[in-house]
């Protein structure tokens, strides 16, 4: 992945399904609670449905995983607390011609997604952005553009990276948004070498890209794009966990033997040919629609057509309103997860559990099973003054003005009058002095999304490094990102925003910060002793919209590989019963 392509996740931001504390009110469907008398003479549940795999979470990773494991012919069950399917993918459509979202806003196209639009037939639904537009940058009262292509395909495309009017020599050599010595030390670092990374030490983000890139490469790219991604603190965020497929093109880099010194650009390259090869011994299905991988992408009427066509494609097989506080096992060996719902405790049993739903519900759900959960869970992080896996405050704020109260200004490189927003959108600094993180350009992005005369802006606020957001009223919340907007697109005069939709997230994105890796390191040495229990997630398989779908299909299979064992086993000993 090249250094553009990482900068697109900038705004594809998703946290599942938050199945353990939405409130309860009714759910798809009903049974019926039987109580049975053991040998003790104590009253318990006895499972009101017995499963061969039971999903707990509906969020994206929660539903593509249901959906993909319910092709393969697997008896499913998926229970999620809130009263719909895609966690905190929720899109929205008014009268008056606006669609908005009030999470995630896009996705970085990959395989994985056209799939399973194909599979659901809403491919022809699927709506791309134009390739050439930019994501910018805020800085000095200016907006910069960061580096991209034209759109061509391979080769062309990287020939257009590098040389393009838009391209990366442009950015350094007439660029005005890195200084003259930042230009310099981020080329010795990109072609000539850097330090070698410290042994026996996790680097933050911030540490790395320093080492490598400089400073001012930091501050004015980095640091933003962290804040979009992770809503996060670079400072504490891990290189290696938080942004692995970036530190890896470093050690591609030292592993060319003439490469001496590490220059992360050469690195980039060999990655490149590797991708090429990749993709070219596992190509797409022919009968797919045409993509560009990375490209943002979306449905005609918003990110929730996927988790609601999956609504409709397993129907009863999902109970929502279905709130877990438990799992065991069984006098069989089997699962138990005991929920409550509107009809009161259920249980169900399964021959496979997998949870996808966030960190910091899950200690006491998995005790009972997984005496280590709540250790793994809750455990003390002094070295960044955490417990467990932090999930921050988010607000996804929509707001909309007319076109002609945007700033009548040339933008650079060709890109024509600001009114009209060409670009993906515009990223804010901590340096700046604007609080809003970052700010969409949807109405830019994809067709529909707002009348003729406005221009829709979906903006991000909040995060690790600004907690007070969660103190603020709506309104206040809704103040800063006004005044965000008019310190960065809004001429002075500007009329109030007409807002279309606030929605916080109080427990947002999970932080891959230090010592993220080793936690998730002893969460699977757990596991290993509960075949048939996964506990995944977010927090361990990535916060992006197509690392969840990714997700959901490539763990079937390793959920289908069990239950096919298990099968095989069980067959087994029936036979030598028999023969006995």
């Amino acid at each position: 992945m090249n250094f553009i392509e990482s900068l697109l996740f900038l705004f594809l931001i998703v946290s599942d399904s938050q199945a353990f504390t939405s409130p309860i009110q009714k759910t798809s469907r009903s049974h019926e609670v039987i109580l049975a008398n053991t040998k003790e003479g104590n009253s318990e549940l006895v499972p009101n449905r017995h499963v061969e795999c039971l999903i707990v979470g509906g969020g994206i990773s929660g539903s593509t995983l249901a959906h993909n494991l319910n092709r393969a012919g697997v008896d499913i069950m998926l229970a999620e607390a809130r009263d719909y399917l895609g966690g905190n993918v929720k899109s929205h459509k008014t009268e008056d011609g606006f669609i908005w979202e009030a999470g995630p806003n896009s996705f970085a196209t990959q395989p994985s997604i056209v799939r399973i639009a194909y599979e659901l037939g809403i491919d022809d639904q699927l709506v791309f952005a134009d390739e050439s537009l930019p994501p910018w940058v805020n800085h000095n009262g200016k907006l910069h553009p960061l580096p991209k292509g034209q759109g061509g395909k391979g080769a062309q495309g990287q020939i257009e990276l590098v040389f393009g009017p838009n391209g990366v020599l442009k950015f350094g050599l007439a660029g005005d948004l890195l200084s003259w010595p930042g230009r310099i030390r981020a080329g010795i670092g990109a072609f000539l070498g850097h330090q070698p990374p410290p042994e026996g030490k996790e680097e933050t983000i911030r540490e790395w890209v320093t080492r490598t890139l400089g400073e001012e490469v930091y501050l004015r790219c980095i640091d933003p794009f962290v804040s979009g991604v992770y809503a996060g603190n670079p400072e504490t965020l891990s290189m290696k966990a938080a942004l692995p497929k970036i530190a890896r093109i470093e050690k591609i880099a030292y592993s060319l033997d003439w490469n001496k010194f590490g220059a992360i650009f050469y690195g980039g390259l060999a990655r490149q040919v590797e991708l090429t090869k990749e993709r070219k011994a596992d190509p797409p299905d022919a009968a797919w629609p045409e993509f560009e991988y990375g490209n943002p992408g979306s449905f005609r009427e918003g990110l929730s057509t996927l988790p609601n066509a999956i609504s409709a494609e397993l129907k009863d097989k999902i109970n929502l309103e279905w709130k877990i506080t438990k799992i065991d096992k069984g006098s069989d060996g089997e699962y138990v997860a005991t929920f409550e719902t509107p009809e009161g405790v259920q249980t169900i049993q399964a021959k496979s559990i997998v949870s996808t739903v966030p960190a910091h519900s899950l200690a006491d759900v998995l005790q009972p099973v997984m005496p280590e959960s709540k250790s793994i869970f809750e455990k003390v992080r002094s070295e960044i003054s955490r417990v467990g896996v932090y999930h921050p405050p988010v607000a996804a704020v929509t707001v909309a003005y007319p076109k002609a109260s945007f700033k009548d200004v040339e933008l650079p490189n060709g890109f024509g009058n600001l009114q009209d927003l060409p670009g993906f959108g515009s990223l804010n600094p901590r340096s700046e002095g604007v609080r809003t993180l970052g700010t969409l350009w949807s109405s830019s992005l994809f067709p529909g999304r707002a009348p003729p005369d406005y221009n829709l802006l979906l903006n991000y606020i909040g995060g690790s490094r600004d907690v007070g957001l969660a103190d603020l009223s709506e309104d206040e919340i809704i103040a800063e990102v006004d005044k965000g907007c008019r310190q960065v697109l809004l001429k002075k005069d500007a009329p109030e925003p007409k807002v279309l939709g606030l929605k916080i997230w109080p427990t947002a994105i999970p932080q891959y910060e230090l010592g993220h890796l080793p936690l998730m390191k002893e969460l699977e040495t757990a596991e290993a002793k509960l075949p048939g229990l996964w506990v995944c997630g977010n927090y361990q398989t990535g916060v992006a919209f197509p690392d969840c779908v990714t997700f959901g299909y490539e763990h079937a299979k390793t959920v289908k590989k069990f239950l096919d064992t298990v099968v095989v086993e069980s067959q087994l000993q029936e036979t030598v019963k028999v023969s006995l």
